[in-house]
């Protein structure tokens, strides 16, 4: 798996979060990528960070209670374009590395719409803060690496526990565990967010660290 990851495409201040803009800048300098997946009304699986509105575009309203085409007119406002995860997919050209996290609870539906769209995808891994999700995608289709991410007021107990689960092949968490030695007896792997500074990135250079802003 590749070490370079860029957090939401964010690989410039100028770029906006999860846009195919940013995508594209990050395979042109052959970073990979992380980024969040939501489905919406009409079930298209997008790339966005939140489950509502406000914070990009200043209306409270839910992910999951609009179609594709009412996020993009809303979105478009603000000069933002909301991609589809197929779009994603088709200008990574299968030759970069898509870390995919689902950020809302997906149903069998949506998780089967999933693996039918990353089914020949050869560089990714579907991960998710909703432990739901990897377990009922793993039900699915067993053959893809899997991780389960971490807030930071997880206790190193807990992540150690998890880490053990057969449908968990790696663990994404908050780079405050940098410092947690105790987690050295994981054998899986492990990655970090964010890492906003050189500083962090120097002083981790051998760890697996999810960028922004290089």
């Amino acid at each position: 798996m590749s070490h370079s990851i860029i957090h939401r495409g964010l690989a410039k201040k100028r770029f906006k979060e999860n846009t195919l803009p940013a995508f594209r800048y990050c395979f042109k300098k052959k970073f990979g990528i992380e980024t969040d997946l939501h489905v919406t009304k009409d079930g298209k699986i997008i790339c966005f960070h939140d489950f509502n509105l406000k914070r990009k575009f200043k209306i409270n309203k839910l992910i999951k209670n609009l179609s594709f085409n009412e996020i993009n007119k809303i979105a478009k406002k603000f000069g933002y374009y909301i991609p589809e995860l197929k779009e994603l997919i088709n200008i990574a050209k299968n030759k970069h590395y898509l870390m995919l996290e689902i950020k809302s609870s997906f149903s069998k539906e949506h998780l089967s719409k999933l693996i039918e769209q990353t089914k020949k995808l050869k560089f990714f891994s579907i991960t998710s803060f909703n432990e739901n999700n990897i377990k009922n995608f793993y039900k699915l289709k067993k053959k893809v690496i899997l991780g389960l991410c971490f807030a930071s007021t997880s206790s190193v107990q807990k992540i150690i526990k998890k880490s053990r689960l057969k449908y968990v092949n790696i663990l994404v968490m908050e780079k405050k565990f940098l410092q947690k030695k105790k987690l050295n007896i994981i054998k899986k792997p492990i990655y970090y967010y964010t890492a906003r500074s050189k500083e962090i990135r120097n002083k981790y250079k051998n760890r697996n660290l999810i960028f922004e802003n290089l």
